[in-house]
């Protein structure tokens, strides 16, 4: 019988793993050939590395020639008009402009935090995985660039923008000059009350079905349109994903109702307001 060889130590499999790529290759959740591999060293160490030294020497350059935006020192007897938050809290603080306090102190982080737990389990989608791509998450980035960019946009109203009394001050105005109160914000159950001529209760249920047809129309339609995301989420995780995606839109589309429509709150409840 003829003799059989073999290896003692057989070879390893010629693989890279995710951590050494940054575009497709071989790893288990890549499936391309490895010609496409590229490896973090020192391609991306290259590119990192220069960022790193861009961004000292940015901050180096704001740290000498630009004043830190410090105050006078606290004193017990004078309380600062207007009392803001540190920067990284302005944006709650914008909130309480346009929400009830129990909504922008409480709600809405509590959802923020809620939502970005359950992204490992509403995103299904593998792709992106050891690689850089926009084109196979389009939906998942746009999503998040909207939400934090949204976040800093208060936080630029709040800290830039806000003076005297908490009103909106342009970097042009003087904001040690108090401004004239404005008066004329009402509630959207009230206004449709006044211009249809009908009760209070029946002005509250219209508001309550626009809100509810919000929702609908939000989850309807991008389903009717995009029949293959709704088949590769499956219902549960469709109805969540845009549930949440449909009140982080809301936010902006509420701010816009005070300031184009001087319509403070869209529903009033018992226990809170919207």
């Amino acid at each position: 019988m003829p003799e059989k060889s073999f290896e003692v130590f057989p070879r390893s499999p010629k693989k890279t793993y995710g951590l050494m790529e940054l575009v497709k290759g071989t790893s288990s959740s890549v499936e391309k050939e490895p010609e496409d591999t590229i490896f973090s060293w020192p391609h991306l160490f290259y590119i990192e590395f220069l960022v790193v030294l861009g961004v000292t020497a940015l901050l180096l350059f704001l740290s000498l020639y630009v004043q830190a935006p410090l105050e006078e020192e606290a004193s017990r007897d004078t309380t600062p008009n207007p009392m803001k938050a540190p920067w990284y809290f302005l944006g709650l603080q914008e909130l309480l402009v346009f929400f009830d306090p129990w909504i922008a102190g409480v709600g809405i982080p509590v959802l923020i935090i809620i939502g970005l737990m359950l992204i490992p389990f509403l995103d299904i989608n593998s792709k992106g995985k050891g690689y850089y791509t926009f084109s196979e998450r389009k939906f998942a980035i746009s999503s998040y660039s909207f939400g934090m960019a949204l976040w800093f946009v208060f936080i630029v109203i709040g800290v830039w923008f806000r003076g005297l009394d908490w009103n909106w001050y342009w970097p042009w105005e003087n904001g040690h000059m108090h401004k004239p109160v404005v008066a004329g914000l009402g509630d959207l159950p009230v206004m449709l009350s006044r211009v249809l001529g009908i009760s209070a209760f029946a002005g509250n249920a219209i508001a309550d079905l626009l809100m509810l047809a919000y929702f609908a129309i939000g989850l309807i339609i991008p389903a009717y349109l995009f029949k293959d995301f709704l088949k590769k989420l499956g219902l549960f995780r469709y109805i969540a994903t845009m549930s949440l995606f449909l009140m982080m839109v809301g936010i902006p589309i509420k701010v816009a109702l005070r300031l184009v429509f001087s319509i403070k709150y869209a529903i009033i409840t018992p226990w809170f307001k919207i």
